[in-house]
């Protein structure tokens, strides 16, 4: 189920402030999954905040990579934050990840 119209509206305003310069294809996974069901209690900015930064870890680091080698989610979330934050930096995001930063 995708979320109502105004929630799209403010995720999408809430992606392009974020991401300026995110490829088209990322943009639209993140909007997605911004949008979806188990996010709609968040605020539109959180939700595309946790979804790029999901995305982004799944998609375009060594995450996956070293769940399979056996690391816990934590020290695979610590070995990619670096990766992380240069493509965030790339899409000219606003926002860094921080190693304090809670998710999830």
């Amino acid at each position: 189920m995708t979320a109502p119209t105004g929630r799209r509206r403010a995720i999408a305003k809430a992606l392009t402030a974020l991401l300026p310069l995110a490829p088209y294809a990322d943009m639209e996974k993140i909007r997605t999954d911004a949008g979806s069901v188990h996010m709609k209690t968040l605020p539109p900015t959180i939700a595309v905040w946790l979804a790029t930064i999901a995305h982004i870890r799944h998609m375009h680091t060594d995450y996956e990579k070293l769940l399979a080698e056996g690391y816990d989610r934590d020290s695979a979330r610590f070995f990619v934050i670096e990766h992380t934050n240069t493509m965030l930096t790339r899409w000219r995001a606003t926002r860094l990840l921080d190693a304090d930063d809670e998710e999830e």
